[in-house]
């Protein structure tokens, strides 16, 4: 008994003159050779999982784009053209322009997106409460979609697929901040860009076997928001919220001292991080660094895909506008799949970069728009394909970089408000390429 309570004694005692002799085992070498690195350890399952969500989030706001088309002949009288057989502008019937702008469908399916990532954030995480509506909200849009018999109730379901995307996004990334391991959003990100290839990709294949019956392939995607419950649910495993203190060996009596002081770091760690509003709102200026560079890229990129690409023709026998217009957008997901993919390899810190080229592209292609400098289309290819690396590379590092200067505290909030930057720039982007597109119609054609 007597040396029992010296034991305790010498615990709670806060003498620091004791001289500490380590031992340290081969898992706490392990944890710290991971805590060095900045990663905590992530099982293969959680990282496959997390690939599979990011597909399945933005599976439906890719199958709503490549399907504005067929939806718009869907619930109108049927008298819509394809862009192969586009209506001429009258003033200058040399240059090839559709009535509207793609960026009316642009801003469709991304400003019920923006809605929610600014409010999102700003509510407590519950994370199976969202995710239970994400899959309810993705279901719900693919059937009003597939059902429509007006364009009322279509756009209601591309508004619907849009806020389960949005929220989505935005929720699935702050949840992303509790694993702190880079794998975990390479995943993710390779997911959301894989979601373009395969949502364009598969949405084609299926109208090309349906043949008249447009509405179909919609029905047969409800089977992607099945696949994200049981991704998450089932597959995901739950992260380690609070990890454990590192073992540290010496006499008994001080281990039991350690591990009693720890324990009580951690109680207390529990109560002391909890920003409440007015902290989440004091800590956006000094997310901006991310966030504007982030948003400058996607309203840049997305200029260019919905303003500017339908406008850049070439007269070969061996491809129609139509289908140079098909291969933009299968080059830009491209581009967008691998660079997404790549934080496993490289790590770029200097962001603001990436918006600069990003700008750069926007010049180059929209003088081509306007005056038709460039002598083929392969060239075009090229930079299409260079645009969507950048837009994936400033995509995966901006999280990266939040997910790894950020203190653990406003990580959740820091990642999931950030994805409100690329919706503000995409929206800018579809407001700015209405306008660019009916002016660039109205002058004349340049002949390359």
């Amino acid at each position: 008994m007597i040396e029992k309570s010296n034991i305790f004694r010498r615990c709670f005692s806060r003498s620091e003159s004791a001289t500490i002799t380590v031992y340290p085992t081969k898992e706490a070498e392990k944890q710290q050779m991971d805590n060095t690195a900045g990663d905590l350890p992530v099982s293969e399952r959680s990282v496959r999982a997390f690939w599979i969500l990011g597909l399945c989030n933005n599976y439906g706001y890719v199958v709503m784009l490549s399907a504005a088309v067929d939806i718009i002949n869907k619930t109108t009288s049927g008298e819509s053209t394809h862009s192969s057989n586009s209506t001429l502008n009258d003033a200058n019937p040399a240059r090839k322009c559709t009535e509207m702008s793609t960026g009316a469908i642009l801003l469709a399916d991304i400003l019920p997106s923006l809605i929610i990532k600014i409010i999102a954030p700003f509510f407590i995480l519950a994370i199976h409460f969202r995710v239970a509506m994400i899959v309810a909200l993705n279901a719900i849009g693919f059937i009003l979609v597939s059902q429509a018999t007006t364009i009322v109730m279509a756009i209601s379901g591309v508004v619907t697929i849009a806020f389960g995307s949005g929220l989505g996004e935005t929720s699935l990334l702050a949840y992303m901040a509790f694993y702190k391991n880079r794998r975990i959003l390479s995943a993710w990100s390779s997911g959301t860009g894989a979601a373009g290839l395969c949502g364009a990709g598969s949405y084609m294949l299926l109208t090309y076997l349906s043949g008249a019956n447009r509405s179909q392939p919609l029905l047969v995607f409800l089977a992607v928001p099945i696949i994200m419950g049981i991704s998450f649910w089932l597959v995901l495993e739950r992260p380690m919220i609070t990890s454990l203190p590192e073992i540290t060996y010496e006499e008994t009596h001080n281990d039991v001292c350690q591990a009693t002081r720890s324990t009580e770091l951690i109680d207390s760690s529990a109560e002391e991080f909890t920003p409440t509003c007015m902290d989440k709102l004091r800590a956006v200026p000094g997310l901006l660094k991310y966030m504007l560079p982030f948003g400058l890229v996607y309203l840049f990129e997305y200029f260019i895909n919905q303003g500017l690409q339908e406008l850049i023709h070439f007269d070969y026998s061996w491809i129609t506008s139509d289908n140079q217009y098909v291969s933009y957008q299968l080059l830009y997901q491209t581009g967008v799949f691998f660079s997404r993919s790549s934080i496993g390899l490289f790590q770029i810190h200097n962001t603001w970069m990436l918006a600069l080229l990003q700008g750069i592209n926007v010049i180059i292609l929209g003088a081509d728009a306007v005056y038709g400098y460039i002598p083929g289309i392969y060239y075009i290819w090229a930079m299409i394909l260079w645009e969507g690396c950048l837009g994936g590379l400033s995509y995966v590092n901006t999280y990266d970089r939040i997910n790894h200067e950020v203190p653990i505290e406003k990580r959740d909030f820091s990642m999931s408000i950030n994805s409100f930057g690329d919706a503000v720039g995409i929206s800018l982007a579809g407001v700015l390429a209405i306008p660019a597109h009916n002016y660039i119609c109205s002058l004349p054609i340049f002949i390359r």
